[in-house]
């Protein structure tokens, strides 16, 4: 699947809330230390390189948003999901563009979060 037939989204398509009904579900698919660092509340962390063993953790029929820090990492596993039959879609602009639009981020540990 080449890159412009990956289905994808940008931040200022997704709520701000995404615990509203209506919000997809968030798959953050960064590394535990950038998870920590700072990420989307709500949102299910599955670091790409644990997806396939975790495949059941990813919603079947219903909106899948794949998120990662610029939207690379994202892309390449929202690809892999579509092919297996998921409603997956891309956040072309990841964690930097959340971060960069002011949207709300939680971390661990209580520091200030950010986006590595």
């Amino acid at each position: 699947m080449s890159s412009d037939q990956i289905p994808a989204v940008n931040v200022d398509d997704l709520p701000v809330d995404i615990s509203v009904a209506s919000a997809p579900t968030l798959v953050d698919v960064r590394e535990p230390d950038e998870w920590s660092a700072g990420h989307i509340a709500g949102a299910v962390h599955i670091p790409m390189g644990d997806l396939v063993n975790r495949l059941d953790e990813v919603p079947r029929g219903q909106d899948v948003v794949i998120v990662c820090r610029s939207g690379g990492r994202s892309a390449a596993v929202t690809s892999y999901l579509v092919q297996g039959g998921w409603q997956a879609r891309n956040l072309t602009d990841g964690m930097l563009g959340w971060h960069a639009r002011g949207r709300p981020m939680v971390s661990d540990g209580g520091t200030a979060p950010t986006v590595l």
